[in-house]
C-alpha cells in the first residue's frame, strides 16, 4: 500500500531547525519517507541526502524548540508515497529497474546530468543514449489501488537534443506486468507526458485504461519544447476532477467524464436503478396493459394437498384497461414487478481514474533523436506533498540549470567568433602570399 509519510505543514517549513539535521531550510521536511529503491526500504527526506530521519528527530525539548516542536505538531499530516526515484546512489540503480529483453534492437540508458545542469548529481537521471530506437524499462513497487483516492504522477523531462520526433511520457502498469518483456502491447493503466514530432505533434498524452479499452484526453494539451528540464504532474482525483501541472503552473483542468467522453459507473448504476418515466408509460400501447400479474398478496389454502393437487401457483389478476390520465390502482410508478435492475456487482467495479493492481512504471516509448533525461518520480496521493518535493528537487536545479546553459552559449559563440577571425586572417595571409607570388613571376618573366 506504501509507506505513509509525515508531512510538516507550511509554518514548519518557514523556520530552520533541528527537526531534521540534514535539510536544508529550503528543503521539504518530512518523516519516513519510502525509497524510491527498493519498495518499503527508507529513504532521505526529498532533496536530501543521509541516514533515515524522523519528523523531531535529535529534536532538543528544551526552551522555546518545545513550543516549536509543539507548533508543528498540530500541522503535521500524513501523506503516502508508492514510489520515490531521484538516482542519488550511482549506478545502483540498476538494481531496481529492469531492462526490456523484448527486442535486441531496443535502446540502453544511462544515468547522466546531461551537457549542462544546475547540480551534477541532484540532476542525475535516466537518458537516452542511441539514435533512431525504442526503448523499454521499468521498475516495480508494492502494489495497491487508488479507489477512493487522490493518485499524483510526477516526474522530470529534459530534451537536452532539443527533440524533433519521440516521446517523453511514462506509464503506470499493473502489478503483474512482465518487465523482461516489456513493449508497446504491453497493457498499462496510464499513459502521462510530452510528445513531440516535427510541428504538429507538440502535446501532453493523458491516456486512461477503462473496461478495457484506452481512452485519450480529447483535449490538446501543449507541452514544453525547448532544451531544459521540465516538471510534469498529473492530479486525478476521487471526485473525477483532474489537473495536469508543467513547472507547477496548472495549464489544464476539468472533469474526466467530460474531457474524455465517458460515463462514470456511478452515474450509469443511478440511471439504470431509475424507475420508467411515467410520461413515457402515458405512450405505449393499450394492450401493453392487458398482461396478467401474479397475485402477490394470495397465499396457498390450508387445505391444498401438493402430493394430490401439485404444486400450488398464485392465481393471475388482470391489470385494468389503459386510459389516459389514469394510473392503475395499487400500482405505483417506482415499483414494476418486471424491472430490469442493474446487478449490485456493478457498484464493486472500478470507475473512471481508478486502478485496482498498480505496480510498476516505465518508460515505454520512442526516440529518433537520444538524449531525453528522466529524473525525479514520484507517485502519491498527497498534492502538497508532490508539489513541495518538485520544488525541493527541480525547484532548486532549474535556475542554476539555465545559468549555466547561457555561460556555455556565451562560450560557444565566443569560440565561434575567434575561428572565424582565424579564418579570416588565414584567408588574408593566403592572398597577399599569392600576390608577391604572382609579381615574383611576372618580374622573373621580364
Amino acid at each position: 500500500m506504501g509507506v505513509v509519510v509525515l508531512r510538516a505543514g507550511p509554518a514548519c517549513f518557514a523556520r530552520p531547525g533541528p527537526m531534521v539535521a540534514s535539510v536544508s531550510q529550503s528543503r521539504i521536511v518530512t518523516g519516513v519517507v519510502v525509497s524510491g529503491t527498493e519498495p518499503g526500504q527508507p529513504q532521505r527526506p526529498p532533496g536530501a541526502r543521509g541516514r533515515l530521519q524522523g519528523v523531531g528527530a535529535h529534536v532538543s525539548m528544551a526552551g522555546a524548540r518545545v513550543h516549536f516542536w509543539a507548533i508543528c505538531a498540530l500541522r503535521v499530516a500524513l501523506a503516502t508515497v508508492y514510489f520515490q526515484e531521484e538516482f542519488l546512489d550511482g549506478e545502483r540503480w540498476r538494481n531496481r529497474w529492469v531492462q526490456s529483453t523484448n527486442n535486441s534492437q531496443f535502446g540502453h540508458f544511462r544515468l547522466s546530468s546531461g551537457k549542462f545542469y544546475g547540480h551534477k548529481e541532484k540532476d542525475k537521471g535516466l537518458q537516452t543514449t542511441q539514435n533512431g530506437r525504442y526503448y523499454a524499462i521499468s521498475a516495480r513497487f508494492k502494489p495497491f489501488s487508488n479507489k477512493g483516492r487522490t493518485l499524483v504522477i510526477q516526474y522530470t523531462v529534459k530534451h537536452e537534443q532539443k527533440m524533433d520526433c519521440g516521446g517523453g511520457y511514462v506509464k503506470i502498469f499493473p502489478a503483474d506486468v512482465d518487465q523482461k518483456n516489456l513493449s508497446g502491447k504491453s497493457q498499462y493503466y496510464i499513459m502521462f507526458g510530452p510528445d513531440i514530432c516535427g510541428f504538429d505533434i507538440k502535446k501532453v498524452h493523458v491516456i486512461l485504461y477503462f473496461k478495457n479499452q484506452y481512452h485519450a484526453n480529447k483535449k490538446s494539451i501543449r507541452c514544453k519544447v525547448d532544451g531544459f528540464t521540465h516538471l510534469y504532474a498529473l492530479v486525478l482525483r476521487p471526485d473525477l476532477s483532474y489537473e495536469v501541472k508543467i513547472d507547477g503552473q496548472v495549464i489544464e483542468s476539468g472533469n474526466i467524464e467530460y474531457d474524455w467522453n465517458l460515463t462514470s459507473l456511478k452515474k450509469m448504476a443511478k440511471s439504470s436503478a431509475e424507475p420508467e418515466d411515467w410520461s413515457q408509460v402515458k405512450e405505449e400501447k393499450a394492450q401493453d396493459w392487458e398482461k396478467h400479474f401474479l397475485d402477490a398478496g394470495a397465499s396457498e389454502p390450508s387445505d391444498w394437498n401438493s402430493e394430490l393437487d401439485g404444486d400450488w401457483q398464485a392465481p393471475m389478476l388482470q391489470k385494468p384497461p389503459y386510459q389516459d390520465g389514469l394510473k392503475p390502482e395499487g400500482i405505483d410508478k417506482h415499483v414494476w414487478l418486471y424491472q430490469k435492475m442493474r446487478g449490485t456487482s456493478s457498484l464493486m467495479e472500478y470507475d473512471l481514474s481508478e486502478f485496482e493492481n498498480i505496480g510498476a512504471i516505465g518508460l515505454e516509448l520512442w526516440q529518433v533523436r537520444s538524449g531525453t533525461i528522466f529524473d525525479n518520480f514520484l507517485i502519491t496521493d498527497d498534492e502538497e506533498y508532490a508539489e513541495n518535493f518538485g520544488k525541493a528537487t527541480w525547484g532548486e536545479t532549474k535556475g542554476p540549470e539555465r545559468e549555466m546553459d547561457a555561460i556555455q552559449a556565451k562560450e560557444e559563440v565566443k569560440k565561434a567568433r575567434e575561428e572565424d577571425e582565424e579564418e579570416l586572417l588565414a584567408g588574408r595571409f593566403q592572398g597577399r602570399e599569392s600576390h608577391f607570388s604572382r609579381f615574383h613571376q611576372q618580374h622573373n618573366e621580364l
